[in-house]
């Protein structure tokens, strides 16, 4: 029987998680394919090191170039992450026209355009199911199941660390430190979490999913981006009262010729799926002309998961029946992106606890053409001052930041202490 030969680029968690499924799978893989998979080369930092996979210690390697140019392996699988010195890794296997498979989000964000015409112009496929979402077949599913869609909005929680540590607040009443920490022990946050918490991880999977859905290229510095680290637990408590579950959304919707890009925390209604997703678990939430409103789900990161997306992608180059999802521009650019951020918004303020101060502040919200959909006024705090909550109906963010400058200027408003969009899915 044929076999197929693998050059793995690192040996982290994903690639342990490849090597693994395709042992314990492998009856079900082979009978797929009528081929065989194989792992040639290994590309490790240490050689000493001991690893949970079975494979034998000849194949592993410190050169990287030994991986890339290894005249057995038929594929590529880059599993590094980052985008130095990935890219030209990546580069060097295309032009030795081969195959490659890599579970880079930020790679593929950044350089996803000039890789695809790399691998078009040396007739070799680049495919990147992993890169969004984990285990969930979101970039297949869009560019072949849903090929003859337009995609009209993307609504996503696309990073299983920020879910996890809002999760935890919600539902234990944790701080955030505490969330964050709790994420670190249990391996859904690392070290230095500043990439997911503060919205980088989730802007670069959104580039990936828009371009692919609108049919031209997005940059990542197209997506304005706020993290979790300013939610309290008092906006916690907020969003339960008023019926809504805080999470942080990657959102990308096209409205005639404007296109709107965001990654943002939001109050998502707690009867929506959206709104039930937890812990590490990852959703994408599409609407499509033809195929109306659905909703992927699964578990966003762990080596299985991810690996289960990198070996499809593997299965379908050698199948060689699906065509790699494409993320260079498929028309003109015909589309404009706004960022108008037209929604409704909780709005928080500390405030001093004096008559007319509420109707002082619905009048500077009135005059910039704000209406209000809910207040929410609680006790004083021990002191002089109050918690004021508004939930506007829908405006364009450039009224609400002016209302906000100008409510900022008055004084007894001591505070602006929270500003979060709120999602109502139309």
């Amino acid at each position: 029987m044929e076999t197929v030969r693998l050059g793995i680029l690192g040996m982290g968690t994903v690639a342990s998680g490849l090597i693994n499924i395709i042992e314990f799978n492998n009856s079900k893989i082979t009978g797929t394919l009528n081929k065989e998979l194989s792992v040639s080369k290994v590309l490790v930092k240490s050689l000493d090191k001991k690893r949970n996979v079975n494979l034998p210690q000849e194949v592993y390697t410190t050169d990287p170039y030994e991986v890339i140019n290894d005249e057995n392996s038929h594929i590529i699988v880059e599993l590094i992450g980052g985008i130095n010195p990935a890219f030209e890794y990546i580069k060097a296997a295309l032009n030795n026209k081969k195959h490659v498979v890599t579970a880079n989000k930020a790679l593929i964000a950044t350089h996803g355009e000039e890789l695809e015409e790399l691998a078009e112009k040396n007739q070799v496929k680049l495919m990147y199911e992993a890169s969004v979402a984990g285990g969930i077949p979101i970039i297949n599913t869009m560019t072949d199941n849903l090929c003859s869609n337009e995609i009209t909005s993307i609504i996503g929680i696309i990073n299983g660390t920020t879910n996890y540590i809002l999760t935890q607040m919600t539902e234990n009443g944790l701080e955030y430190e505490q969330a964050v920490k709790n994420a670190q022990a249990l391996g859904f946050a690392e070290a230095d979490p500043s990439s997911d918490v503060e919205g980088d991880d989730a802007a670069y999977k959104l580039t990936i999913l828009s371009t692919i859905a609108f049919g031209q290229r997005i940059n990542v510095k197209d997506v304005p981006k706020e993290g979790i680290t300013k939610i309290s637990k008092e906006d916690i408590s907020y969003a339960k009262e008023l019926g809504y579950n805080i999470k942080l959304l990657a959102s990308a919707s096209r409205d005639g010729n404007e296109i709107e890009l965001r990654v943002h925390p939001a109050f998502v209604p707690e009867n929506h799926p959206l709104s039930t997703v937890k812990n590490e678990y990852n959703a994408v939430y599409l609407k499509g002309n033809a195929v109306g409103e659905l909703m992927l789900y699964g578990k966003g990161a762990g080596s299985l998961p991810t690996g289960s997306a990198v070996l499809g992608d593997v299965i379908n180059i050698v199948k060689a029946v699906s065509a790699a999802s494409s993320l260079s521009p498929k028309k003109e650019n015909r589309y404009v992106v706004a960022n108008k951020a037209y929604k409704q918004y909780y709005i928080r303020f500390e405030v001093i606890d004096k008559p007319g101060v509420l109707a002082h502040i619905a009048n500077i919200f009135g005059k910039n053409d704000i209406s209000l959909a809910s207040v929410v006024q609680r006790q004083k705090n021990g002191d002089e001052t109050a918690p004021l909550v508004f939930i506007t109906h829908e405006a364009p963010r450039s009224k609400i930041d002016a209302a906000l400058a100008e409510i900022k200027n008055y004084e007894k408003v001591t505070k602006i202490a929270s500003i979060i969009m709120v999602e109502n899915f139309k």
